[in-house]
């Protein structure tokens, strides 16, 4: 074989590794995923050669790439956008401009990106936003807050949670002429955990007269404890979150040690002091039937204490909000669940529905059974768009 053709075969294998990305027969315009998929991979790849070299962490990488599609809080014909902080906290508020005879909805968004990437200011985000303060006729404040891996739990929920509690108070509820009792928190994936931590806390708050009426989770994260739950099994390599990649976001949520991350691929991060734990995460207790399939539940492993004395965030409910007692369930608001079949958070979501219908807690769960993780924050797609009209048309509904 001659150089060239040496050459020509070793650039067809990349080209190959690159684009192919094996999906689900049901899967709608699978080549635009493919190619997403393919950016993501490359993204990924060359932060991970950066970090091997020493020059920059992994998340700051993926962060710098990420930076390019942020966009500056441009008005338009239909929203007002301006960005300002609450309680230090930097937002992007969103206010319809068109006139209202009685106070509008009110929309605390989070975002998402592993508690370690995004911004509001992203583009998709925006657009989000955007579309919901427009067709809702709703004010939406779309909030930031501090990353990993340069700031670890609990900043990233102390954030939200103090940009939340500013935004409900009565003054300021005034000043962008909210209705306080038509609120809802909501966010994806890393946002969705955050928003439902931020409403478990808010629950039991003395010092928050304002009550929500809605919460949204759309594909949330909601416990690092199961990480081999029938969706992680089934989904690992699936775009656009990879189980490894999950992982590293929730170790990198509690700190740059990466032995967090090695307990965690390994099973060996929980303790057995903390076995009671388990009883909250037990998908062969609380998934549907349908989501086991042939899947055996396995009695959990154990380690040593020490990673929980090092970092105990990982066993904490404002990090993971799957492990509230009913007690702290009871009472929260309506809340409205996202779940894709193709995602490997799919079951954290699902075993979240049972948890709060247990507890008595009202909930509306969609599921998308061709759905993937990121698609609400991907607006490129088909699928994305149907399943915004369904988020916004439920918030209409309910809220």
């Amino acid at each position: 074989m001659g150089r060239k053709s040496l050459y020509l075969l070793i650039a067809g294998v990349l080209v190959a590794y690159y684009i192919y990305t094996p999906l689900p027969d049901n899967f709608e315009e699978p080549w635009k995923l493919i190619w997403l998929n393919s950016y993501l991979k490359t993204f990924l790849h060359l932060a991970t050669f950066v970090e091997m070299l020493g020059l920059n962490h992994f998340m700051d990488s993926l962060m710098f790439f990420m930076s390019f599609d942020e966009v500056p809080p441009t008005s338009d014909e239909n929203v007002t956008v301006t960005e300002t902080t609450f309680n230090n906290i930097p937002v992007r508020v969103y206010v319809p401009k068109r006139e209202s005879e009685a106070l509008r909805r009110g929309v605390f968004y989070i975002h998402g990106g592993g508690w370690c990437l995004g911004s509001a200011a992203l583009s998709n985000y925006d657009l989000l936003s955007r579309c919901t303060a427009d067709r809702l006729d709703a004010v939406v404040i779309s909030t930031n807050y501090r990353l990993a891996p340069k700031y670890h739990f609990p900043a990233q929920f102390e954030d939200v949670y103090n940009a939340l509690r500013w935004f409900l108070r009565q003054k300021v509820l005034a000043k962008y002429g909210v209705n306080p009792e038509r609120i809802c928190v909501s966010g994806d994936s890393a946002g969705g955990n955050l928003a439902a931590a931020v409403t478990q806390q808010l629950l039991h708050d003395p010092d928050v007269k304002t009550k929500l009426k809605i919460q949204s989770l759309i594909y949330p994260a909601l416990q690092p404890l199961v990480l081999d739950s029938p969706s992680y099994q089934e989904n690992s390599h699936y775009p656009r979150l990879y189980k490894s990649l999950m992982v590293r976001f929730w170790s990198e949520y509690f700190t740059t040690d990466r032995s967090l991350e090695k307990a965690m691929h390994s099973k060996q991060h929980i303790p057995m002091e903390s076995s009671h734990l388990f009883k909250f995460v037990n998908w062969s207790s609380l998934l549907p039937e349908k989501f086991k399939k042939e899947h055996v539940y396995k009695n959990p492993t154990y380690g040593s204490s020490e990673m929980a004395k090092k970092y105990p965030g990982f066993l904490d409910v404002r990090a993971a909000p799957l492990l509230a007692d009913d007690n702290n369930l009871r009472g929260l608001p309506l809340t409205y669940i996202i779940t894709c079949q193709y995602d490997v958070l799919r079951d954290d979501g699902l075993m979240y529905v049972t948890r709060l219908q247990n507890a008595g807690v009202q909930v509306a769960h969609n599921h998308v059974e061709d759905g993937f993780h990121g698609i609400l924050s991907t607006l490129t797609f088909k699928i994305s768009n149907r399943l915004l009209n369904q988020y916004i048309s439920w918030l209409s509904e309910n809220l």
